[in-house]
């Protein structure tokens, strides 16, 4: 399946050089681990519901340059900074191709822009503004490093979109498996047209300075990030709630698909972005119960999960986040399966009390009374699940956020 985007019409408005403050950079040999927060999750919130985590691998490109289109949370002219992670964030799959902890390879930013995408796009990109490292066009970028770009003034019409769009030199580049949540293209050979990728190199933050009220993270696995809704219509239950709380409170969706709490519990970089937010949500479930932790023969055990769970707590609870977990949702499971996904939600209500963290009764909203078992929106909620789940959760924790 093939999309073609418009030829690119640039007007280069003026933007600051000036790098962004706070901790910066590192890079090492080993997986990067949370550290003290960084300062610049305070000044920068996330001005998107799409999720941009690295769950997968770039084999190899050579001046292939990425685009894709994000729904901002809050239009007008704002000030930006992008922050990334050459570290794969959480497993996908059975881990072949990506790990938790996996160290992106050396590669260099030959350049990377914003621009206005219109309302979709099927129209013309406009505005487009480059976006720099150290003052710097280009950046070569080490194996497990993370950094920020320096801000960018740049203004998005209300009902536009956001692009973001980079060209990239390199081996075993982090990227998001987007699942055709959105546009997402690419021009893999510089013949200036753009195609179909669904495994695109991305900023793990499209942050902006916004005076919100309260900032929320979700972390979770595919269906935070939205996986199998409609294309471009942003209906998952993450997109609800950032939609239902508006633009006065800030929304990070670190969702990823095929994600598990053992992934979550190596308190990585992963989990360090998700925790500079004063609320965390933290959904998982479904992949321990399938799959297990990396290089596991079998699924998880209800006290494996809950074991994985609690390190995550741990981490959300020392730094002074509010907690509200999610529990295990429906999946048709045969009764082997089933029996864990029951034994476990049963045990989260206990680990909440414990933590002081809030339980939310995902399950009981994506199932029925008669069949708490059957996944009655499907293995990924739809739309409508979205909107169920979205109105449920603010109605219940809107008093909890504030």
């Amino acid at each position: 399946m093939k999309r073609l985007c418009s030829a690119l019409v640039a007007a280069v408005m003026a933007i600051s050089l000036c790098a962004c403050q706070g901790d910066t950079s590192s890079s090492s040999s080993e997986p990067v681990k949370a550290k003290n927060k960084d300062s610049n999750f305070d000044k920068y919130i996330s001005n998107t519901v799409v999720a941009t985590g690295n769950n997968y691998m770039v084999d190899s490109a050579e001046k292939a340059t990425y685009r894709a289109y994000f729904p901002v949370e809050e239009y007008g002219n704002l000030e930006y900074c992008f922050y990334f992670s050459n570290t794969v964030d959480s497993t996908y799959d059975k881990g072949t191709d990506a790990y938790a902890g996996k160290p992106g390879g050396n590669y260099t930013i030959e350049s990377a822009f914003i621009a206005d995408g219109g309302s979709g796009p099927e129209d013309e990109i406009t505005n487009k503004t480059e976006v720099t490292f150290e003052g710097q066009k280009t950046k070569s970028v080490a194996a497990n490093e993370v950094f920020w770009s320096d801000s960018v003034d740049f203004n998005v019409e209300k009902g536009h979109y956001l692009v973001w769009e980079w060209t990239l030199t390199g081996k075993n580049i982090p990227c998001t498996n987007m699942s055709n949540l959105t546009s997402s293209t690419a021009d893999l050979y510089g013949e200036g047209e753009f195609s179909y990728c669904d495994q695109i190199p991305l900023p793990q933050m499209i942050g902006a300075k916004r005076g919100v009220k309260h900032n929320v993270a979700a972390i979770g696995d595919s269906i935070t990030q939205g996986c199998m809704t409609e294309f471009m219509k942003y209906e998952f239950w993450a997109a609800g709630i950032s939609n239902l709380l508006g633009e006065d409170y800030g929304f990070y969706n670190c969702g990823l698909g095929w994600a598990r709490t053992s992934d979550a519990s190596l308190n990585g970089n992963w989990l360090e972005r998700a925790k500079a937010a004063e609320t965390v949500i933290v959904a998982f479930g479904t992949n321990d119960i399938i799959s297990g932790e990396y290089q596991a023969e079998e699924g998880n055990t209800a006290e494996e999960i809950d074991q994985y769970l609690r390190k995550v707590l741990d981490v959300l609870k020392e730094v002074g986040c509010k907690i509200i977990v999610f529990n295990a949702p429906p999946q048709d499971y045969d009764e082997a399966h089933e029996k864990i996904r029951i034994d476990y939600n049963e045990s989260l209500k206990k680990t909440c009390e414990e933590y002081n963290a809030q339980y939310f009764d995902f399950a009981s909203y994506l199932s029925s009374e008669d069949e708490p078992a059957k996944a009655i929106y499907g293995g990924h909620p739809n739309g409508e699940a979205g909107k169920i789940v979205s109105e449920a959760f603010v109605e219940k924790y809107k008093d909890f956020i504030d």
